[in-house]
């Protein structure tokens, strides 16, 4: 619908530029439609219900660094929804296309947060 309305206003597109350019500014398909890079963020504080649906693994992966499964191309996207959530325990996020590292500062943040994690994610 994007492409032909675009095209319609007389823009040269076509479905897999569309499909890259809505990849680069963050926005993910979900099954019941798109999720804006602002709905990540809004529900950054309260609810990732929004983005619960692209997450699908989390493992510990030593005292203080835990690992995020998330389908390809939603990491950044979640990984930005966490690092402004501002939790106390997260030192900082780095992700990739599907794959989230979270450092914490000590162990005890780390179980912290992964109890946080799968209640937000139901994983």
């Amino acid at each position: 619908d994007l492409v032909r309305l675009l095209k319609a206003e007389g823009h040269a597109v076509t479905q897999s530029s569309v499909s890259r350019d809505l990849r680069e500014i963050g926005v993910l398909k979900a099954a019941d439609g798109y999720v804006l890079p602002g709905d990540e963020a809004a529900r950054a504080t309260g609810d990732f219900g929004a983005l619960a649906q692209f997450v699908s693994d989390l493992r510990v992966a030593g005292p203080s660094l835990t690992v995020v499964k998330t389908n390809i191309g939603a990491a950044q996207s979640v990984a930005l929804a966490i690092d402004r959530a501002g939790w106390p325990d997260v030192v900082g996020t780095l992700s990739g296309d599907d794959t989230i590292f979270i450092a914490t500062s000590s162990g005890r943040d780390q179980a912290a947060l992964v109890r946080r994690l799968r209640s937000l994610f139901n994983i």
